[in-house]
């Protein structure tokens, strides 16, 4: 599929839920990023039942960069020596911004999951759109046992996500994780590596709380 023709097709999945929106080009701050998320003027009033409803059964998280995942990707480009010539899993990667990152800092080998299809696609335009090379893999089980490093942004929203950090350090011989969610965080194996003020692309005008994103790592 030509990136054009998947634009297409993910701006057509896109219209269907809200009708009004669009894709826009953002550059991810402090990177050389750029991603295609929905329009900063997007619909922010109240929705008619029927589309709210459409949304809650189809979350658009590969719309948006969050917040711990521009943080992470940051953090990534900084320290490139996290994925010099490893493999890399990108897990719940929605937009692919930080496959895209590890991609640009020397990763051998990045896979980017996600079980949402949509999420699959924008992280295939995405790539694209930096030029960089990702494998695609919508079943975290299917994933290679030879992984180096795993890398987690804003997939602990639900605390029944919390179980996945003892995955994490079961399947791979290092794990970050970028989280804005949970308070207090502490699980065994992982420490803290410090706090940066971020925010979500476009902008949610979220809560001061959910604007300071913590970054995790374990091994």
């Amino acid at each position: 599929m030509t990136h054009t023709s998947l634009n297409i097709e993910l701006l057509s999945s896109l219209q269907a839920l809200l009708p009004s929106a669009s894709l826009e080009v953002f550059q991810v701050p402090e990177t050389p990023i750029d991603l295609f998320l929905i329009n900063a003027d997007y619909p922010r009033g109240r929705l008619p039942d029927d589309v709210a409803l459409a949304i809650m059964e189809n979350p658009l998280y590969w719309a948006f960069c969050w917040a711990s995942g521009a943080v992470l990707s940051q953090y990534i480009l900084r320290n490139p020596q996290l994925v010099d010539d490893k493999t890399v899993v990108d897990f719940g990667c929605g937009s692919g911004v930080v496959a895209v990152a590890a991609a640009m800092a020397g990763a051998k080998r990045v896979i980017a999951c996600d079980i949402d299809p949509l999420a699959i696609m924008a992280t295939k335009s995405n790539a694209m759109l930096n030029n960089v090379v990702l494998e695609i893999e919508d079943d975290f089980e299917k994933v290679p046992d030879s992984v180096d490093l795993i890398v987690a942004a804003d997939v602990l929203y639900d605390r029944e996500n919390l179980p996945w950090l003892k995955r994490f350090q079961q399947r791979a011989a290092s794990v970050l994780v970028g989280d804005s969610r949970i308070k207090n965080f502490s699980y065994d194996g992982y420490r803290k590596l410090g706090e940066k003020e971020s925010c979500t692309l476009p902008d949610l005008d979220e809560s001061a709380e959910f604007r300071r994103v913590s970054l995790y790592q374990s091994g």
